[in-house]
């Protein structure tokens, strides 16, 4: 048994001895093969990378070959490129040699010339020296020739020369102005024919001249001794309450009505038909129609003022100014109704405006309020144009263009917009239209001996004749002494007169005739 434990003991004890013996004598075994192994794979690894390093080398150094070669090629190209270069540089230079060469021996030429000119001028100025003194003693001789076979001095020479030059020259100027004139005033008169034709084709109105009531008619004689009443009582009531003349003399069924405030001419009128109408005739009854007939007025006033502002279709006026407005249908100007004259030349403005291409609003109401200030003439100082531009300015008109067409479209004062002329050519359509005005004989004949008067009195004038109605004046002037140019500032002159002395509506043509007459006799 203890043999068996002492063998088992042996055995355990030696079985790792031996199998580290064992162990060790396989790794003896399989190291020296693995170090075979390995020296043969080092030797392979050795050769391979010794082969692809010299495969690289030879692909480094063609690659190194080849950059060498095409950089040696491009230097070659830059090198054949700066030769190219140079030569054409060389060559453009050679050129611009040649090039100044040629202008340095033209320029070379050019001073020679210029020498042998100098050297030319000069020998003529000598020439003309001489030859200018030589004249010059000439001439001199020759004005002493000409002083003594004139008898006068070169001064009293001189100064008749340039008389006849003024003469002339005056002649001249007066042709030339003729002629731009003429020319100006031809083509201004074909626009504004025009332009009036239109204006007046689109406004149709009335022809037929108005009046104010002055005379009233009575049934019998009996009726005037009535009006007249007990002591004259009745007639100074009238006059008393109405501020009106009556007028009562031998005309038979008649009884006249005068003042300078046309309302109250009017109201005086209106009373008056009414008493005879009425047949009650005393101060009472006096008193009771003349503030009825006041009223009435009054209303017909605002009415008329209110009508004529709807018919011109005109906004944004004072009550006052409507009113005055509407007095204006009481008042004429040589037998045309002042209020109907002012609506018709607001349309006249309106479509004469619309063709210049102004605003036609503006100028409606500058021509509708142009007579305003004849609303109330009688009672303050001054010319109408004026007094209306005042009583607007005070009554809230605001618009320069339309306070300086009422001031000045009678020329009172100058004018600063296109409105104001537009005005005064409205203002002489609605005048001078046929029917529109009229005027006593005496006022009539006077007007047309001014006009003669003015246009005989001017030099070379033999007659003067006014015709149409003094819308025209013939002046004959002599032959003789007067040219065409002449003529023409005859003409001139006398319708400058005529706008500064004279008052009329529309205008007046003045037309100049010199005429030549050569007469003879066979006997």
């Amino acid at each position: 048994m203890q043999i068996e434990v002492w063998l088992f003991i042996v055995i355990v004890l030696a079985a790792p001895l031996a199998g580290a013996g064992l162990m060790w004598w396989l790794v003896q075994r399989f190291s020296t093969r693995s170090m075979a192994k390995a020296v043969q794979e080092a030797e392979r690894v050795v050769a391979a990378a010794r082969a692809q390093a010299e495969a690289r080398a030879k692909t480094v150094e063609l690659a190194a070959e080849k950059a060498a070669t095409e950089r040696r090629q491009a230097v070659d190209r830059e090198l054949q490129a700066s030769l190219a270069e140079v030569k054409a540089a060389q060559a453009r230079a050679e050129k611009r040699e040649e090039t100044l060469d040629r202008k340095l021996a033209q320029i070379d030429e050019r001073e020679r010339k210029l020498d042998e000119r100098d050297q030319r001028l000069a020998r003529s100025e000598e020439s003309s020296a001489a030859a200018r003194a030589t004249l010059d003693a000439q001439l001199q001789e020759v004005r002493d020739r000409l002083q003594k076979v004139a008898g006068m001095s070169m001064e009293e020479a001189r100064v008749l020369y340039l008389d006849e030059v003024r003469q002339r020259s005056e002649h001249d100027a007066a042709v030339l102005a003729q002629r731009i004139v003429e020319d100006a005033e031809h083509d201004a008169r074909e626009r504004a024919r025009q332009i009036t034709l239109l204006a007046i084709q689109r406004y149709a109105a009335e022809s037929v001249s108005e009046s104010t009531v002055r005379s009233i008619k009575i049934p019998s004689e009996e009726v005037k001794g009535r009006i007249i009443g007990r002591e004259g009582r009745n007639i100074r009531a009238i006059e008393r309450a109405t501020g009106a003349d009556i007028l009562i003399d031998d005309t038979p069924g008649v009884i006249s009505v005068s003042c300078f405030d046309k309302v109250r001419q009017a109201i005086a009128a209106e009373t008056l038909q009414r008493l005879v109408a009425d047949g009650r005739i005393h101060p009472t009854r006096i008193e009771e129609l003349v503030s009825q007939v006041t009223r009435d007025i009054n209303d017909r006033i605002q009415k008329d003022g209110q009508a004529a502002l709807l018919e011109t279709n005109i906004r944004g006026l004072h009550p006052k100014v409507v009113e005055a407005m509407g007095k204006l249908s009481f008042r004429t100007s040589y037998g045309q109704n002042v209020l109907r004259h002012s609506v018709e030349v607001a349309f006249l403005c309106q479509m004469i405006a619309d063709e210049l291409g102004l605003d036609g609003n503006v100028a409606r109401r500058a021509g509708f309020l142009h007579d305003i200030g004849k609303a109330m003439d009688h009672e303050m100082e001054g010319g109408h144009p004026a007094i209306g531009v005042e009583f607007l300015r005070r009554h809230g008109e605001r618009s320069e263009e339309v306070l300086n067409a009422v001031g000045g479209h009678h020329g009172d004062i100058p004018s600063t917009t296109p409105y104001t002329p537009i005005v005064m050519a409205a203002d002489a359509i609605s005048g001078a239209r046929p029917g529109a005005r009229r005027e006593s004989m005496e006022m009539y004949v006077k007007r047309l001996q001014q006009l003669e008067g003015i246009a005989r009195r001017h030099r070379f004038v033999d007659e003067a004749y006014a015709i149409q109605a003094g819308r025209e004046v013939r002046v004959v002037v002599d032959a003789k002494k007067a040219d065409d140019a002449y003529a023409f500032k005859i003409a001139q002159e006398i319708a400058a007169e005529v706008e500064k002395e004279m008052t009329f509506p529309g205008e007046i043509k003045v037309t100049v005739l010199r005429e030549t007459r050569a007469e003879a006799v066979a006997r």
